[in-house]
């Protein structure tokens, strides 16, 4: 194990724990009071995964704040960030539509739910999502302290731009604080070192949880619906974004899928791309070469407006329902559907359960039973984990091709294969001297 690099770690911890996770649950050990889901899955397992989760979120905010403030600081040129803000804007919009016109062809190809009479009759209610106006109204905070506390990314990356901004027209007196801003940036990205280091547990044990409760037999019952949205997800992330990827950059795909792994096993094992954030920097500072400049505004930015998988699982599911309803959308229904896409993924930003509010936005808008997505419920929660690698790779290659386009994308560490691999060391040397100046500031005290 010692050999062996991190991303190796997290795959190997991640196939051990859909195996573990798949014994358990067909040999009936997470029975309902027994041991092993008393003590394992709901104990030792849930315990664990939670833990990492959190020490993922606890890095979130302050990583974002510090990342960003320093990017602005880096690119010293306002007019520059507003030329990355509008690129990633727009490449983010775009490969939306793209997925959700992908989802939408593939399932009319395929027409999951075709002759099917399964008509549900559990009960779904989603929240109601808020209007757009509300969305582009809060995106400037009353408090900084009430949108740090609740994690607020919009209003958060507001603020950073905001008081980046300020510091840049203070001039030459800004610089020691630059200096210390760096410094701690630097420290953060120390921190996400260390909690990837014991990354590969939690991936073990997230992944062991999530099979044994769920198992796979939501995915047989539902098959061709699953069938279509995985079709269209790997669809979408192996030839749509690659083909962006290499024709903006012209590197090659291959070395980049190699880069990402890492960061999709997380993604994959924690279903969020918000707790992924801190390992997407990481990814593409250390092991891609994009500068942080860039970097610190694209991913927090796409992580909450970038919903690729999400809006992948909506025009499936749209078509599935339509199918299983009866229903005939025709050419204008699924236009709509791709445009309420789009606009659903900046008006519901930041929402808990954002992926439902968006399909019960579409439903509505196109005359389909909001209920309907109580059939879709019970294989959701895999599915979303899958949804939350492409949100995420998503949000690494437009990343690399907005860095890329303002000359902010280091090749040669894009070309090395053992980039941010390294092992997480502490340098003995360094740690001796810092010692002995604290103890000699002891003294004089």
């Amino acid at each position: 194990m010692k050999n062996m690099s991190l991303t190796t770690k997290y795959i190997i911890s991640m196939l051990v724990g859909i195996v573990v996770g798949l014994i358990i649950n067909y040999s009936g050990l997470n029975s309902e009071g027994s041991f092993v889901n008393e003590y394992v899955i709901l104990g030792l397992f849930t315990i664990v995964g939670k833990m990492f989760i959190t020490l993922l979120k606890l890095l979130v905010v302050p990583l974002v704040i510090l990342s960003l403030i320093s990017g602005v600081l880096g690119i010293g040129n306002i007019s520059t960030l507003g030329k990355i803000g509008a690129k990633s804007f727009g490449l983010y919009i775009l490969t939306t539509a793209m997925a959700i016109a992908t989802a939408i062809g593939v399932a009319l190809i395929i027409q999951p739910g075709v002759g099917a009479n399964q008509v549900s009759t559990a009960q779904f209610t989603v929240k109601e999502a808020p209007p757009l106006s509300d969305v582009l109204i809060n995106i400037i905070p009353s408090n900084i302290f009430e949108a740090l506390s609740s994690g607020n990314m919009l209003q958060i990356i507001f603020f950073a731009i905001m008081f980046g901004i300020a510091l840049l027209m203070v001039g030459e007196k800004i610089k020691p604080i630059a200096q210390g801003i760096e410094i701690l940036n630097e420290a953060m990205m120390n921190m996400v070192n260390m909690v990837m280091a014991v990354g590969p547990y939690a991936v073990f044990a997230l992944m062991s949880k999530a099979v044994a409760m769920l198992g796979i037999s939501m995915l047989v019952e539902l098959g061709g619906y699953v069938f279509v949205v995985v079709l269209a997800l790997i669809i979408h992330l192996f030839f749509t974004l690659m083909i962006m990827f290499k024709f903006f950059t012209k590197l090659s795909p291959m070395a980049l899928m190699k880069k990402l792994r890492g960061m999709q096993v997380f993604a994959f094992s924690t279903s969020s791309s918000n707790a992924t954030i801190p390992v997407t920097l990481r990814t593409l500072t250390q092991k891609v070469g994009v500068d942080n400049s860039v970097a610190s505004f694209t991913v927090p930015f796409g992580a909450t407006i970038n919903m690729d998988g999400t809006a992948i699982m909506q025009g499936v599911a749209t078509v599935f329902i339509a199918n299983i309803y009866g229903v005939e959308l025709g050419l204008s229904g699924y236009l709509t559907v791709i445009m309420m896409s789009i606009l659903a993924s900046i008006g519901t930003a930041g929402v808990p359960g954002v992926g439902l509010i968006m399909l019960s936005m579409v439903f509505t808008q196109v005359g389909l039973p909001v209920e309907g997505i109580a059939i879709i419920l019970g294989v959701d929660r895999l599915l979303d984990m899958l949804r939350t690698i492409i949100n995420v790779s998503g949000d690494a290659t437009v990343s690399i091709i907005v860095a890329n386009s303002e000359g902010k994308l280091d090749k040669s560490i894009f070309n090395n294969p053992l980039a941010g691999d390294e092992e997480v060391h502490i340098n003995q040397e360094v740690e001796n001297k810092i010692a002995d100046a604290i103890h000699t500031t002891q003294n004089k005290i």
